[in-house]
C-alpha cells in the first residue's frame, strides 16, 4: 500500500510516499481503508525531532495520528465493528496511508464528509480534555491565544457551549473568523495585556493557550500566577510553572460522537483545507507556517 513514511528527523522534505506492507489487525483492533487523515501541528514537531523524548519513533515512520475511513478487516475481540463499517477515530500506525490500524474509533454519521470527520477526533479529545482541566464553567471568561487553527475552531463553540465567554486572540485576517465563532476577538503581539484588560475588565478566568508564540508571560501577568492556565504547544511551559496538556491515554470517544453528530447536523463548523495524499509535504509547510485557519487534512482517492 502506499503510504507516507519519514526515515530522519528534519523539515517537511523528509516527508516522502513509499510502498509499505499492508497492517494486520491484532486484538481489539480494526483495519481503516483510509478516506481522509487530519494533519496536525504535532506531525511537524514529531516528523522534527523535537518530541523525541516523549514520543520514541522508529523509523521509517507513518505521520498521523486521527483519521476517518471505511473498517475492512476486524481484529479478534472486536464486538461492536465489522467489515464497511464508516468509522472516524485515532490511528495506531499513522493515518498518511491508505490502510491503517484503529483501536479506538467511532461510526462516522452518514451526513457528515470524510473531511470533516478526520478534523474531528484530535480537535474534540483536546478541547474537552484542557476545557475540563481548566473548570471552564458557565459565566467565566477564557482567554484563547492561537485560536483560529483546528483545534481552536472548535474549542472556541465548545467553550461557547458551555456558557463561557472567549477573548480569542488570532491574526488581523482572522478577527471577523473568530467573531463568527462566537468569540471576542483581539490580535496577539505586543500590548496584548492592554487589549486584554480593555475587553475583560474583570480579568480572566482561565487561559488557554493553543499557539505556542512565547505567549505564556502575558497569560501570567493577567492571570496574576500560572493558576488555570494551560498550553498545547509551547514546550517551555515547565519553566513558567505553566502546565503543558499531553494527549490523554483515554479518548472520550461518547464525547466524538455527539461532537460528529453535531457538525453534521450543522450545531458546529468546520473549516477544513485539503491536500492530496502525495501533497503531504505541502501540507506539513502550511501547518509549519502557523498561521493555518481551521484544519489541514489530507485525502485518499
Amino acid at each position: 500500500m502506499k503510504a507516507i513514511v519519514f526515515d530522519r528527523f528534519g523539515g517537511p522534505d523528509v516527508l516522502r510516499e513509499a510502498d509499505v506492507d499492508l497492517p494486520t489487525p491484532g486484538p481489539g483492533q480494526v483495519r481503516v481503508r483510509v478516506r481522509a487523515a487530519g494533519v496536525n501541528p504535532v506531525d511537524g514537531k514529531t516528523r522534527a525531532g523535537l518530541m523525541a523524548a516523549l514520543r520514541p519513533t522508529t523509523f521509517p515512520a507513518v505521520p498521523g495520528g486521527e483519521l476517518a475511513g471505511v473498517v475492512d478487516a476486524v481484529g479478534e475481540d472486536v464486538r461492536d465493528l465489522r467489515v464497511g463499517d464508516e468509522v472516524l477515530g485515532w490511528s495506531d500506525t499513522g493515518a498518511y496511508a491508505e490502510h491503517a490500524l484503529a483501536t479506538t474509533v467511532v461510526r462516522k454519521p452518514a451526513e457528515l464528509s470524510w473531511e470533516d470527520a478526520a478534523a474531528l477526533p484530535v480537535a474534540t479529545d483536546t478541547t474537552e480534555r484542557v476545557l475540563d482541566l481548566l473548570g471552564v464553567a458557565a459565566g467565566e471568561t477564557v482567554l484563547m491565544h492561537g485560536a483560529s487553527g483546528g483545534v481552536g475552531t472548535l474549542a472556541v463553540q465548545l467553550a461557547v457551549g458551555r456558557g463561557a465567554r472567549v477573548l480569542a486572540t488570532a491574526g488581523p485576517g482572522n478577527q471577523e473568523y473568530l467573531t463568527a465563532l462566537g468569540a471576542t476577538a483581539t490580535t496577539y503581539g505586543d500590548g496584548l495585556v492592554e487589549r486584554v484588560r480593555a475587553l475583560a475588565p474583570d480579568g480572566v478566568d482561565a487561559v488557554f493557550d493553543l499557539a505556542g508564540k512565547g505567549a505564556l508571560e502575558d497569560s501570567v501577568t493577567l492571570r496574576g500566577g500560572t493558576d488555570r492556565i494551560v498550553t498545547i504547544a509551547d514546550l517551555g511551559a515547565q519553566q513558567l510553572g505553566v502546565t503543558f496538556a499531553r494527549g490523554g491515554a483515554d479518548r472520550a470517544t461518547e464525547r466524538l460522537s455527539v461532537v460528529a453528530a453535531d457538525v453534521a447536523a450543522g450545531a458546529l463548523t468546520t473549516t477544513v483545507t485539503t491536500y492530496p495524499l502525495h501533497e503531504a509535504v505541502a501540507a506539513h509547510e502550511a501547518s509549519d507556517s502557523g498561521h493555518v485557519r481551521g484544519k489541514l487534512v489530507l485525502t485518499v482517492a
